[in-house]
């Protein structure tokens, strides 16, 4: 099906070149210069210890300089814990009696400027009492190790297991059978703008905070929880986010916290900005895994049963990390058809920065190991690995053994598209020496029904002038979403998208919102959006049939008119109609719409649950070239398909489906956060290496194809866009590097040196074995 077969006037077209800019955003509420006038500066004491307790915090020489207008410590708050769930909460606003990571805040200052407030921190004495650490998860879970959290034995931050089938009787069975263990790293967002935010406590003991988040409501409980004040205290207001890659920008901040008390501390508003050296030192980074699997399978590549096993590095603070070990497990299900499944995950305290979500949250480290081992399995077994995936394929209106239910599921068509658009049947196993084409696939949820608050709302207001304001909780990271919340409700009313103002959230005034992450906004906000505006067109259309004389149904609300479908000369203007509906009548045309898939949640303790109402599949194949004198690898070419339902915006899924894939060939070949004692040595854009421009494939050997199944459930047929993509690429990478050179990369990331060993140690085996 074409993308242009659907009678849509906005959806599925480009936007016109001169609008190409435009998001539909409504003027954002920035805190400008005027309003903050006095605004201070603030910065945050980090320890320099991965493991110690404060015996005692001195901060009367830094109050006492010029310049600086308040300082706090962690006893000036509550010491109330914070967190998302009640079981991980073990965030406090600065740390009171003990640090348990190198970089962690300890006090903060506000100043008149920056260079006031660095120069204030130097002035802060903390004296620590050191204590040992431990680095490594599986250290950290032996007896006798060093204790970072009294509540948790063994140091084990959340763990996750469940049992679907029969596995050892699937393992019985296979004619085959293969353990291995993958290894994944740390690595970070790496967006470019970093953490900010505007703190003001007023005198009426109200506390604003502007900040750049993805999930506003989110840091608005959190801060109530922290501060220990009820929520209807505290307005949050958004500003624009940048990057936040589902996760880096997630949740409420030390920053956060210190910038509203210094306020109230010093009568003035209270700037924060991160620098890129605390961006790559703190928390929020993918979470390294040692990840055990185990597979069964019939002599005709039949999958029968896998056991899974994850330690994970967590780092000192729970964050998210009850999602992120249920993830990879409850992802083994898909894309392919496994009827048993066994899965245990350990997240595990060390005195590392803490880990969180990070674009595809988890998923891509379990398809690296699931895909690799797949490979191996099918060179074993001599199988085309092709034809293995589509034997294993899972299908649309299948029901997986821990409950997923499929709508539309493309992921057949997926695989044949990559095979038929990188010419994989010519090339693979037969390209020349050094260089090689491999294949990947995954899956990802179009938003989950996860935590206590998974569903979304929307509101529209139709002015008289035919202009429509829209608001809704959700934010927008530069996927787009504005955009395109905007084009639905100009697609439904019949407006065109330059005619929608989209409010930056604001709690005060938006609609309650989960937030931006897990893929959820074009679906689960789309859709509210998308019920919005039909309930505003509603009231439209009832006062245009009295107007027009036919009935509301035979209405058609199109180009900025409405019209009866029999007869459209008999027509009135959309904003000519608005007014008649305010003028005349009283009216106020404002339109609710909320969506929500139902009261199903996942069950954590059993792992069974329908996660998501819709899932998107995706294949990628890679084509690698690697240089024997240097063991640099050259992504030369890649292809993917990935089925997004409907894609409303092409040109958006488009570049978000090639940004992801970019931002994992960064995780399988360059990047890795590299910690040594928990102290990072490579915090900063020169030294922590993600692709550049000069790292992508050429456009002649980039390719991306929509496969389009038009989900019922989602807003226009949508599905998700942006993530699914991103879990394929590293398997695909991986295989396409052995293919190249007979070595299989097992630990991440496949840098130059890892390269150069392995060929060596090929070399030397080769050697060996003609000497014999």
């Amino acid at each position: 099906m074409s993308v242009d077969s659907h009678d849509y006037s906005i959806i599925g077209k480009p936007l016109p070149k001169k609008d190409a800019w435009i998001k539909a955003a409504g003027e954002a509420k920035y805190a400008d210069d005027l309003f903050f006038n006095g605004m201070l500066y603030g910065k945050l004491l980090r320890s320099p210890h991965p493991h110690a307790k404060i015996v005692h915090v001195d901060v009367s020489r830094a109050a006492t300089l010029a310049g600086v207008r308040a300082v706090v410590t962690g006893k000036d708050f509550p010491g109330i814990k914070y967190g998302n769930m009640p079981q991980t909460r073990d965030y406090l606003p600065l740390a009171i009696d003990k640090v348990r990571y190198a970089g962690e805040e300890v006090a903060a200052v506000a100043a008149i400027d920056e260079d006031t407030a660095e120069e204030a921190l130097d002035l802060i004495r903390v004296e620590y009492e050191l204590l040992p650490a431990v680095f490594d998860p599986e250290g950290a879970m032996e007896p006798g190790a060093p204790q970072l959290h009294e509540h948790a034995a063994s140091n084990i931050s959340s763990q996750t297991a469940f049992h679907f089938g029969d596995v050892e009787r699937g393992f019985a069975d296979s004619d085959y059978v293969r353990e291995d263990l993958f290894e994944t790293q740390p690595i970070k967002q790496g967006m470019l703008e970093p953490h900010a935010c505007v703190g003001l406590w007023d005198n009426t003991g109200r506390i604003t905070l502007w900040a750049s988040k993805q999930s506003p409501y989110v840091v608005w409980r959190q801060l109530s929880m922290g501060l220990g004040i009820e929520p209807g205290k505290i307005r949050f207001i958004q500003t624009f986010v940048g990057g936040g890659f589902s996760g880096g920008k997630q949740e409420a901040m030390p920053m956060d916290f210190c910038a509203v008390l210094l306020s109230k501390k010093s009568g003035r508003p209270v700037k924060f900005v991160h620098t890129m050296d605390e961006v790559l030192t703190i928390g929020h980074m993918r979470h390294p895994m040692k990840i055990w699997l185990k597979t069964g399978i019939k002599k005709d590549g039949t999958l029968l049963a896998q056991h899974c096993r994850i330690i994970a590095n967590g780092g000192a603070y729970s964050s998210i990390g009850q999602l992120s070990m249920y993830i990879p497990g409850a992802m083994l299900n898909l894309p392919y058809r496994l009827p048993n499944v066994k899965y245990e995950a350990y997240r595990v305290y060390t005195n590392n920065g803490f880990c969180g979500a990070l674009r595809g949250h988890t998923i891509p480290q379990i398809c690296f190991a699931r895909d690799s081992q797949l490979e191996i399995i099918a060179k074993k077994l001599r199988l085309d690995p092709v034809e293995m995936r589509l034997k294993n394929a899972a299908e649309p209106g299948e029901t997986t053994a821990n409950g997923f239910r499929l709508t539309t599921f493309g992921f057949r068509e997926c695989i044949g598209a990559v095979v038929e658009a990188s010419g994989w049947r010519e090339k693979h196993a037969k390209l020349p020496k050094y260089r090689g084409i491999g294949m990947g696939c995954g899956s990802l949820v179009s938003g989950a029904r996860l935590m206590g608050h998974s569903a979304s709302a929307a509101e529209l207001r139709v002015q008289e002038d035919g202009t429509v304001l829209l608001t809704t909780g959700s934010t927008d990271v530069g996927q787009g979403a504005d955009t395109v919340l905007s084009m639905i409700a100009a697609e439904v009313l019949g407006v065109e998208i330059e005619d929608v103002r989209f409010a930056m959230v604001d709690t005060d005034i938006t609609p309650v919102d989960p937030g931006t992450f897990g893929s959820r906004v074009t679906f689960w906000t789309g859709n509210a959006v998308k019920f919005a505006a039909e309930d505003a067109r509603r009231q439209l259309a009832q006062v245009a049939a009295e107007k027009l004389g036919v009935a509301p149904g035979e209405l058609i609300f199109r180009n900025r008119q409405v019209y009866a479908r029999e007869e459209p000369q008999r027509s009135l203007g959309f904003g000519e109609l608005v007014r008649m509906a305010e003028y005349r009548q009283g009216r106020i045309i404002m339109g609710r719409g909320s969506y929500s898939s139902g009261d199903e949640l996942i069950d954590f303790r059993t792992g069974r649950g329908n996660m998501s109402p819709a899932y998107t599949p995706s294949a990628c194949v890679a084509e690698v070239e690697v240089d024997p004198e240097t063991g640099q690898v050259t992504v030369t070419g890649i292809w993917g398909a990935h089925d997004c339902g409907y894609p409303l915006n092409p040109l958006l899924v488009k570049g978000q489906v090639l940004g992801a894939t970019v931002m994992c060939i960064g995780q399988a070949l360059y990047e890795n956060l590299i910690r040594i004692d928990g102290r990072v040595m490579n915090a900063s854009f020169r030294d922590y290496k993600m692709p550049l421009v000069t790292d992508v494939p050429k456009l002649a050997h980039v390719d991306h194809i929509n496969i389009i199944t038009n989900d019922a459930s989602g807003p226009f047929g949508a599905k998700e866009a942006g993530e699914g993509a991103a879990t394929a690429v590293i398997a695909a990478v991986a295989n396409a590097v052995y293919d190249a050179t007979g070595i299989r990369f097992k630990s991440l990331p496949i840098s130059p040196d890892r390269v150069l060993f392995g060929l060596k140690d090929l070399q030397e085996k080769s050697d060996h074995v003609a000497g014999e």
